[in-house]
Order: C-alpha cells, then structure tokens, then sequence
C-alpha cells in the first residue's frame, strides 16, 4: 500500500534491523518522524546535531551495527559534519538521512537554504547522494546498508528533497542482502610465510582492524612466528598485555623507532599507521614490510610496505598459521628488553602527564571488566590510552584521526543505549565536556546509568603545554569554568567530587547503580 515516503524510509529501516535512530525532529524532516513509532524504533532526542551524530558514531562502535540520525536541511546537516568528520577518519558506519530542499537554483532566501548541501556532507562522507523521488531513495539507503555490511564502514549521507517526503510512496521491497569476507591470494599468503620462516626477529603491529583476531588466533600467531608486537591505540586489547613479547600500545614513543629498525620483517594488520598512530612521519623500519588490510585505499598509501594484501584480518590469519605448520619459531626478541622498555616508557608518560597516571591505576582497578570507555580529546585520555590495558578489543573509543572535542558524552550515551545493562563511561576534560554538556539532558531522559568522569585541571593544558614546548608564551589556554557539579544537577542529574580513591570507587559504584548518569569531577590533586 502506498504511503508518505517518510513513513516507508522507518519503516524500511527496521525491516533491514535499525532499532534506534537518534535526531533532531524540524519542520523539514518532519515527515520522517511520521513512521517511526509505527515502525517500532526508538528515537533518542539530541539536544544539538553534533550531539545525535555522535551518539550515532557510539551506537556502532558498541553494538558493530550501524548508527543512524535524521537530521533537517541546513544547519542541521551542517552540524552533524563534524561528527561524520570523526566517522570518517575512525571508519565508522553512521548513515546520516537528512532532508533537503528541492530547488536551489531557481528559488533563493528559502529557509535553511545552503548552496549546495549534498556537497558539503561529501567532504567528510565515503559519499553523499540525493534522492527525488522514492525509488532513489530506497536504493541509497540500500547501497549505504550494504556497504556497511561488506565492510566498507565509512559514513554515507542520504538527502532526500521535502516534496519527495510528503509524496505518496510504494513498499520498498525486500532487503538486499549481502555480506563480504574478504578472502587473500593463497599465492599471497605463501609468500608471507616464505619470508616469516627466514625471519628470526620479526615484528607484529595491530591495529583496530584487526580486532576479529583476538583471542586465540593471535595468540597462535604470536607463537609460530615468534613475534613481538606492539598494537596502535585503537588495536589495544588484541594482544594479551601481560604476552612476554609484547611493546604494548607506545608505538608512537620516540624510542620505539629504534625497537622496530631492529627487525628482520614487519606484518601490519589493521592499521593505516597514521599520524596519529606514529606521531612521526614514517614507521622507520628498516626491513621488509608485510600489509594485511581489506581496504585497498588505505593499502596504496605509502608507508613503506613491500607487500601488500588486501584481505580481512580473520581469513589472512587463518591461512597464514595453515601456509606456515604447527611448528613455533624461536623468538629472537628477549622478555627482559621489552619489559624494561616498556617500564621506560610508562615513566616517560608519567612526567609528561604529572598526576594522571595514579589516578589512571585507581580507575582500572575500580572499573568491571566489560566496561565500554568513549574518552574526549583530554589530557587524562592521551596518558591513559598509552599505559591502561585492555582486557578486550574495542571497548575504548576515542576521536582518534579527526581529534574533535565534545566526542565522549554523546558517543557514551549512543554507546550505553546499544549496550543496556552493560557498563560504560565517559572520561572528559572540563573545555571538551563543554562542547556537548547539554546532551547531560539526553542521558537523564534516558535513565542511563551512565558516570561521567571529568577531568578539571582548569585550562587547556596539552595546549598549554605545546605553546611552550614551541616557545610561544601560553595564551587563551585558561577559562573560566562553571560549576559543574551544580550544571550537572540543575539537568537532573546526579553529582560527586571524591577526595581520595576511596570515595572515588564509592562514586562509580553508586554511578553504575542510579537510575540516570552521574558526573564525576576529579582534579590533579586526587592523586597527591
């Protein structure tokens, strides 16, 4: 039966297995809201676009479905660039539906006019596209979804014109069904074995696309080529912390250039080794380099890889252990110089980063296992991320690539609305809690048990910190801030100040048993 094209694109959504869609309902994209309680999905209520696609961005990096917003013509697709922006650069599926205005050309001082939507989002989308009428419009959604599920996780933005939402419209039909495992060249895979059997010091690097391999596989990896290994940030949790063979997470300490030229062969799994894996231009390895990735743009990137083979994590390992026999290398790596390199580097954190390393060990210890973290661009973050370790992959998120503010708090909502009854938290600095704070308003309207932990130095301190390293006398790095502890209230939420780690586990646990969230301000002077 035809119905309002609104109506059908609900209804289609949860057909295909969307249960929540977070936005911001206006007059333009009111037409979507037509069908979604009829459809059965829930709707979280923003408090800003920024806010819903974050959310968007957390929901998918908890759940590995994707996250979906509607957001209306203009400014509301402006202000979720941002968060497509971080989608972008972390690999995320958020599929962002957004109205849009019909004509551009011959009509001018329409409201929420832009001069041209659809390319503003295709700066920081995989791709932006228009639907006018009904037939488009399930086809794009159907390409975004389908994508997603081969494995192609970039954020995709769908607009649809407002006549095509208020028009009368058929059933979309049946889901398309489709799901990629990308399988390597046995040729490939031989050639990779052929070069790990002569390898007498060979080094694994792991990044978050490599998290499928956790668990036994890597560990069998780690034994039959006699690895040692260091993980990007986003890859911790794949690889046992306590592994006697194992750098960690420092890959972008200075030092560990020297650690990894002193390889006979390197195999990247997962990892674009970006900036902000390294912090240096190049790996600065010395030997040749084995690439393991299933996207082929991130494979033709230079980064000095000899090799490169485009296949999933999984599937590579698998034929890699089968190619190479049960026989386990001698490693040529000794425990005793990883540890004490390790400790180096962990006592370099701790001068960098003064007071946020003991706190840091408290947390860690009061925290349940399964505890799902979004983290803010926030100085008790950039320690953390280098020296906490990680039971599991994938349950520390943070705005690794693109690096925006505002980040942990809705992310940390969409996060907890796709894992309920799970713990999760959010660890913000007191300028990044800013940028988001009213989604405080979101969470309490949720119920969620969610506890903030906020970071309050007072200033900007990495900031800081570099115009001082460069020389340049700090400036605009300190602001006056709220109280934040009566904002937090004033929301409807709950609010504590521990004085030492006692009362800082008596917060979080009573945080993780409220029924909304809880925010959490702790300063440098908890941990003196």
């Amino acid at each position: 039966m035809d119905r309002p094209l609104g109506v059908q694109i609900s209804r289609m959504l949860k057909e295909r297995g969307v249960d929540v869609i977070f936005g911001i309902p206006g007059v333009h994209n009111q037409e979507l809201y037509r069908g979604i309680e009829e459809a059965g999905i829930t709707h979280v209520l923003a408090r800003h676009e920024q806010g819903a696609g974050f959310m968007a961005d957390g929901y998918a990096r908890a759940t590995g479905r994707p996250g979906v917003a509607y957001v209306i013509t203009g400014p509301g697709l402006t202000n979720i660039l941002t968060p497509l922006g971080q989608a972008y650069s972390d690999n995320v599926p958020v599929l962002a539906i957004s109205s849009c205005l019909a004509d551009v050309t011959g009509r001018k001082g329409q409201l929420h006019q832009m001069i041209d939507q659809r390319a503003a989002a295709a700066t920081v989308c995989d791709w932006s596209e228009e639907a006018r009428e009904a037939r488009t419009a399930y086809h794009l959604i159907d390409r975004a979804l389908r994508d997603f599920a081969c494995g192609d996780s970039r954020p995709k933005h769908v607009q649809v014109t407002i006549p095509a939402l208020e028009g009368l419209a058929p059933p979309p039909g049946a889901a398309q069904r489709g799901r990629g495992r990308l399988i390597p060249n046995p040729a490939e895979v031989a050639y990779a074995a052929s070069l790990l059997r002569e390898a007498k010091r060979p080094m694994l690097i792991l990044g978050g696309g490599a998290r499928g391999i956790a668990g036994a596989p890597v560990t069998a990896l780690l034994e039959a080529g006699g690895f040692a290994s260091f993980t990007t940030y986003a890859g911790r949790g794949i690889v046992p912390d306590d592994a006697p063979l194992h750098f960690g997470a420092f890959l972008a300490r200075p030092e560990s250039a020297k650690v990894i030229a002193e390889a006979d062969l390197v195999l990247v799994i997962g990892s674009e080794l970006s900036e902000v894996d390294l912090w240096r231009p190049r790996l600065c390895h010395r030997a040749e380099m084995i690439r393991v990735d299933r996207s082929q743009d991130r494979l033709t990137t230079d980064v000095g890889a000899s090799v490169a083979i485009r296949a999933d994590a999984g599937p590579f390992v698998e034929e890699l252990l089968a190619e190479m026999g049960a026989a386990g290398a001698e490693p040529g790596w000794r425990p005793a110089e990883i540890a004490e390199a390790r400790a180096r580097w962990r006592a370099e954190v701790d001068a960098e980063y003064p007071d946020v390393l003991p706190v840091a060990d408290a947390l860690r210890a009061m925290l349940p296992e399964d505890t799902m973290i979004y983290s803010d661009m926030t100085q008790f973050a950039y320690a953390a991320k280098e020296v906490w370790p990680m039971a599991r992959p994938g349950h520390w998120h943070h705005p690794f690539g693109f690096g925006t503010l505002g980040y942990a708090l809705p992310a940390a909502i969409g996060g907890a609305v796709g894992r309920p009854g799970l713990p999760t938290v959010a660890i913000a600095g007191d300028y990044g809690l800013q940028y988001t704070l009213p989604e405080l308003g979101a969470a309490v309207e949720l119920g969620l048990p969610l506890p903030i932990l906020l970071w309050d130095n007072g200033k900007l301190g990495a900031i800081e910190a570099s115009m001082v390293a460069a020389q340049i006398a700090p400036n605009a790095v300190i602001q006056r801030n709220p109280d934040f502890l009566a904002l937090a209230r004033a929301y409807g939420a709950e609010a504590a100040e521990p004085g030492d780690f006692g009362e800082l586990a008596d917060a979080l646990g009573a945080a993780f048993q409220a029924d909304g969230p809880t925010l959490i301000r702790m300063t440098p002077a908890l941990a003196r």
